[in-house]
């Protein structure tokens, strides 16, 4: 569970949403759930899957998450990923979908993590994806930050 607002992360059972939100401390705006798949090729993993509201089958966006294996290092596999997102783009860009192909880099040491890659970090990306699928307007500004 990340609170983006707090710059809290937080790993616990399902259950603990519906603990907070009993005692008030914590509301649930928007509920997502991702389904997909992993592949893997070599040393690269790629997990592709699709994002819909809870209670809907709406579709909100996709995400793409890769990972270099060797590498834990947030910093030196950002230089690999950048190179690889790049030729993604480009990639699409030929193809004339519909949609925007964006790479989300959230601010890890905000949340006070290290550089060496975690299941934490995983959240914040998760996180911080989402943020840019749900729609602002003027009430819902202080969500996405």
């Amino acid at each position: 569970m990340v609170i983006r607002g707090q710059r809290l992360i937080m790993e616990a059972e399902s259950s603990m949403q519906t603990i907070m939100e009993k005692m008030q401390s914590h509301q649930l705006r928007v509920g997502f759930k991702f389904e997909g798949f992993q592949y893997q090729l070599g040393e690269f993993r790629l997990r592709v899957g699709k994002v819909v509201p809870f209670g809907s089958e709406s579709l909100r966006g996709i995400v793409m998450e890769m990972e270099y294996l060797p590498i834990s290092s947030v910093e030196i596999s950002q230089l690999i990923m950048s190179e690889l997102f790049d030729i993604w783009k480009a990639a699409l860009e030929k193809r004339s979908l519909p949609g925007h192909f964006v790479r989300v880099e959230p601010k890890f040491s905000e949340y006070g993590l290290s550089d060496q890659y975690t299941s934490q970090h995983t959240a914040v990306q998760y996180a911080d994806s989402l943020a840019h699928m749900v729609p602002v307007d003027s009430s819902s500004k202080t969500m996405r930050n």
